[in-house]
C-alpha cells in the first residue's frame, strides 16, 4: 500500500458520508465486516482475538464499528499488523483523531467513516452504521450472534452476503447456519 502523509477529509453530502483517511480503501474488491453481538462468552472472545491475530498481516480489508470493548480489543490487534481497516462510527466524525489512530491514517492503512450526522452514538445510529457496513462488504465474520438480538435481525436482511461464524480457537470460519 502506498504511504500517504496527508489526512484526507471528505464529505459526500448526498449520502451524508464523512471520511478521514485513505478513501481508496472503499474501492478494495474484498472487504470483510467484523460484527459481534453485545452478549458474548469468554470462549467466543478468545476466538475473536485469535482471528484478529491471524488476519492482521493479510491484505484483507476489515470493516467494523470497533465500538464495544471486544471490538476495540480486536482493533488493537489489527493495528499491530498491516491489514487495511475501515472504522465506521455510529456518530459524526471526531474533531481530533485519537492518538493511536494517527499513524495508521497517515500511512494510508485506515479510513474513518461516519455515515450518520448525530453527535452521540445511539441504538438507532449503531443500527444505521451496521447497515452501512453490511451494504459495503463482500463477507461478514461474526464473533457471536444472539439469535433474538438486533444484530441477528439485521444480518438476516442481508441474505446475499457471505456470512460466517468463527470456529473453535479462531482457526477458521464456518458458514452461518440459520
Amino acid at each position: 500500500m502506498r504511504r500517504r502523509t496527508a489526512v484526507i477529509l471528505q464529505s459526500d453530502m448526498a449520502a451524508n458520508l464523512q471520511m478521514i483517511g485513505n478513501a481508496a480503501l472503499l474501492d478494495l474488491p474484498d472487504k470483510v465486516a467484523f460484527l459481534s453481538s453485545r452478549r458474548i462468552s469468554a470462549a467466543d472472545v478468545l476466538k475473536c482475538y485469535e482471528w484478529a491475530e491471524k488476519i492482521r498481516d493479510t491484505e484483507t480489508c476489515v470493516v467494523s464499528g470497533f465500538q464495544s470493548p471486544l471490538e476495540k480489543d480486536v482493533l488493537k490487534f489489527l493495528l499491530r499488523g498491516r491489514v487495511p481497516i475501515i472504522l465506521v462510527l455510529a456518530r459524526s466524525l471526531w474533531k481530533t483523531i485519537p492518538e493511536e489512530l494517527r499513524d495508521p491514517v497517515g500511512l494510508g492503512r485506515l479510513l474513518i467513516v461516519s455515515p450518520v450526522s448525530a453527535t452521540r452514538a445511539s441504538v438507532a445510529t449503531a443500527t444505521a452504521r451496521n447497515r452501512w457496513i453490511l451494504a459495503n462488504c463482500t463477507s461478514l465474520v461474526l464473533g457471536s450472534l444472539d439469535p433474538g438480538g438486533n444484530l441477528a435481525k439485521l444480518v438476516a436482511s442481508f441474505s446475499s452476503l457471505s456470512r460466517y461464524m468463527l470456529t473453535e480457537e479462531g482457526r477458521g470460519i464456518a458458514p452461518l447456519v440459520e
